[in-house]
């Protein structure tokens, strides 16, 4: 197994959730803890942990019951005008990487996210599990097979891969959001034919390119305060099943909904113009910008479709598409409701 040091952030956002969620009242700590994780081979378990391993990850690393009443009044106040700005808008998240492998940072996004549905902005929750369904594929004797790093799926593996997606993975969500007190539903596309998709490569499959997506089912939901939690699922007239990329899904959907933002989770801090160097962070740019990067070669590898994804959803109308590292505890809250954020933020010029 392979480790990387980790810099987990304690901010003040951390505290507001954890209290705002759980029933108290959070506040901001400047601590810093460093910690490491474990990547274990196949991607099927990542473990955070302290430098004692047995230890596990401290989470009171996170708490803010110390802190003097004024200091969590500042968070709030500091917090205010973003709640205002966003409040009443569309948040399509994407989920995967390790946010959703380890529990402790799994659990620190559903805080995000019930936090986001109780201060009046409507998050849409869209996930993959590629690492479940290779771990289920092995329990069922099917073996995984990649063409050109993208999943071959036949009619067996699309089976295994919408039991896992549509079920194990989609209702352990939604249970989870609900146990955090917001209320869930859990869809995939063939619910009310609502993400339509076509056969993208005869020779991977039951792999699917969009070609519509019908926004009234999600709508509906999330302005009656439900969290739509989707899997990335597709279906044609013919009822048949395609596994979707969920990147790509999730900005399809963000400009079927108009959403004021797109949210990647990813496992790297953002967009790094000199990587691995996280000092190289962009903070914020353009889609011009982007496209030169791109021609350029500053963007390469598996960063270039999910900035292509980005690209393509602002250009289509969303107001913004973010790059975050799902690694930082609370990483949603901190992008969406601090003003420099933390990660990569793909806007259109100011005025266009």
């Amino acid at each position: 197994a392979r480790m990387r040091q980790l810099q987990m952030k304690g901010t003040a956002m951390a505290g507001l959730t954890v209290g705002c969620v759980k029933g108290g009242c959070g506040g901001r700590r400047s601590r810093r803890a460093e910690v490491k994780m474990e990547v274990v081979k196949g991607g099927d378990e990542i473990k955070v942990f302290r430098d004692d391993p047995s230890g596990g990850f401290d989470m009171g690393l996170l708490d803010t019951s110390s802190l003097p009443a004024m200091e969590r009044a500042q968070v709030l106040t500091e917090a205010l005008p973003h709640i205002q700005r966003f409040r009443g808008k569309t948040v399509v998240i994407k989920y995967g990487g390790a946010a959703m492998k380890d529990p402790v940072l799994k659990q620190l996004v559903i805080d995000d996210l019930v936090f986001l549905a109780c201060v009046g902005i409507k998050p849409i929750f869209l996930h993959g599990g590629g690492p479940e369904i290779n771990n289920w594929l092995g329990k069922v004797g099917i073996e995984a097979k990649f063409l050109n790093g993208l999943r071959v799926t036949d009619e067996q593996t699309m089976d295994v891969v919408e039991m896992v997606l549509a079920g194990r993975v989609n209702k352990g969500l939604v249970a989870l959001i609900n146990k955090a007190g917001g209320r869930a539903v859990g869809l995939c596309g063939k619910d009310g034919m609502m993400i339509q998709a076509r056969m993208k490569n005869r020779e991977l499959g039951y792999v699917g390119e969009v070609t519509s997506v019908d926004a009234e089912l999600l709508n509906t939901l999330a302005s009656a305060s439900y969290v739509p939690v989707v899997s990335s699922i597709g279906t044609d007239r013919d009822g048949n099943s395609y596994n979707i990329n969920a990147d790509t899904l999730a900005g399809d959907i963000a400009v079927a909904l108009g959403a004021e933002k797109l949210v990647l989770l990813t496992d790297v801090p953002g967009l790094l113009t000199d990587y691995p160097n996280e000092d190289s962070l962009v903070s914020s740019l353009t889609v011009e910008e982007c496209e030169t990067y791109i021609r350029d070669g500053v963007i390469k590898g598996g960063m270039v479709p999910k900035m292509e994804c980005c690209m393509t959803a602002v250009r289509q109308g969303v107001t913004a598409a973010h790059i975050i590292d799902g690694r930082t505890p609370h990483s949603i809250l901190l992008e969406i409701f601090t003003e420099r954020g933390i990660g990569t933020m793909v806007t259109t010029p100011a005025g266009k």
